[in-house]
């Protein structure tokens, strides 16, 4: 089933093969989810934003025009959902349960013993400095530093001009190297 692309996957589903459509989203719910994670700040919010998205671009599958990749298509549905959820709920919680709710980390059985402290203080520190960055600098981040996305397709997905990107993705660099100055300093 490597073979199969995802063009091919979305005639099948088109057709009536819903199983096509879960093929896709075997293919992307991880990456899906590892991004709007970093960019809503919260593992129950991020599945909650997927599993929508999902069930959006199933019922939308046909006025995918094929003009970008699929994932772009699915990713911009995430988006959407995403922010519109978090308008609707406004931020109840403080910045640390934000932060104690981003994901799980691995922990290295290896090195000294205070090096998975240290690890984790690191890994707080930068979701704090990420989830205190403005909407459109966190999202701008999240893309191409998260989820690897280029700027032509980080452009699609937020549909601004690619040299807005570069623009906030520096801005949002710098704000971050602020917020992380002890870090980078160790």
């Amino acid at each position: 089933m490597t073979n199969v692309t995802d063009d091919q996957l979305i005639d099948d589903a088109l057709a009536g093969r819903s199983a096509s459509f879960g093929l896709l989203v075997s293919k992307y719910q991880d990456r899906l989810f590892t991004a709007l994670a970093h960019l809503v700040g919260s593992v129950d919010d991020a599945r909650d934003a997927a599993q929508d998205a999902f069930v959006q671009a199933f019922l939308k599958l046909d006025s995918f025009h094929r003009q970008s990749s699929f994932y772009t298509w699915l990713y911009r549905i995430a988006f959407n959902t995403a922010v519109s959820s978090a308008r609707r709920k406004r931020p109840a919680g403080s910045l640390d349960q934000c932060r104690e709710a981003g994901g799980y980390e691995p922990i290295d059985r290896h090195g000294a013993p205070d090096e998975p402290l240290e690890r984790r203080e690191r890994v707080a520190q930068v979701r704090g400095a990420l989830a205190a960055l403005p909407n459109d600098y966190r999202t701008v981040i999240v893309l191409r530093e998260i989820d690897g996305c280029d700027y032509d397709q980080i452009s699609e997905i937020l549909d601004i001009p690619v040299g807005t990107v570069r623009s906030r993705l520096h801005r949002a660099r710098l704000q971050l190297k602020d917020h992380l100055k002890a870090v980078v300093a160790e």
